[in-house]
């Protein structure tokens, strides 16, 4: 069993035309030894690995980045047939990184040397984010959009605004009308209010140079109904006016 574990097993590179791409494995040992590793690769003009070869420290890890050149095409089925493999071997604890030889990683020494293989796979590049559309935050104040051929389009926003808004040309032109009804009724109860005050004069007249007379009560009765027509119509017109505001 392996002192060592690889993390991840396939390197994954997201493909963009003319540009460097890196990938990073990470290398841990989970043992109480000394462990030296180098990597290789079949396309050795093609990758660039650092480090490419090192030791790990007991219960440590080693971040290890592999960079591919920018390539000037891309594969017809975007499938990449590189490998890499990976050797390791237990050390004395005194190896550093610059005592390791190629030697060091031959099993005709007599070294126990594990291999892992990693694959390599292309990927698609990261989308950028989707951009927030102006105004579809809350609070924000609507703008105008811009069609396909340059117009702008302001009737939806205008739409979404006076939802929002009272029609007050509206309620002003409903309002007018209204007094000048009620102006009208109470001009008429005022002329009406008049004829029954002439007409109450001339039954006065009339009780003193008549024995018969008129009852005084339909008199009094007469001028109040006049009165009270004339108070209700300016507290209709009061009470419409408050309500409308």
């Amino acid at each position: 069993m392996s002192d060592l574990q690889i993390e991840p097993l396939e390197l994954q590179f997201p493909f963009e035309l003319k540009k460097q791409i890196s990938c990073s494995m990470q290398v841990t040992n989970k043992s109480e030894n000394h462990v030296a590793f180098k990597v290789k690769t079949t396309n050795p003009k093609k990758y660039c690995v650092r480090p490419n070869t090192g030791v790990v420290m007991p219960n440590s890890s080693c971040d290890v980045t592999v960079t591919m050149q920018a390539q000037k095409e891309a594969p017809p089925d975007m499938q990449c047939r590189d490998k890499f493999l990976l050797q390791s071997v237990v050390v004395n604890s005194l190896i550093s990184s610059k005592d390791i030889t190629p030697e060091t990683f031959n099993k005709d020494f007599g070294n126990q040397v594990d291999e892992f293989k990693l694959r390599v796979a292309y990927v698609p590049p990261p989308q950028p984010p989707s951009p927030v559309r102006e105004g579809s935050e809350e609070g924000s104040s609507p703008k105008a959009s811009v069609s396909e051929n340059g117009t702008v389009n302001q009737a939806s926003d205008l739409n979404m605004m006076s939802k929002g808004v009272p029609e007050t040309n509206g309620i002003t032109s409903e309002v007018n009308a209204f007094i000048s009804k009620l102006t009208e009724e109470k001009q008429s109860a005022i002329q009406q209010n008049n004829r029954l005050r002439q007409e109450l004069e001339l039954v006065r007249h009339q009780c003193h140079s008549s024995t018969a007379g008129v009852p005084i009560k339909y008199v009094i009765i007469a001028g109040l109904i006049g009165m009270v027509l004339g108070y209700v119509l300016n507290g209709i017109l009061l009470g419409y006016l408050l309500k409308r505001t």
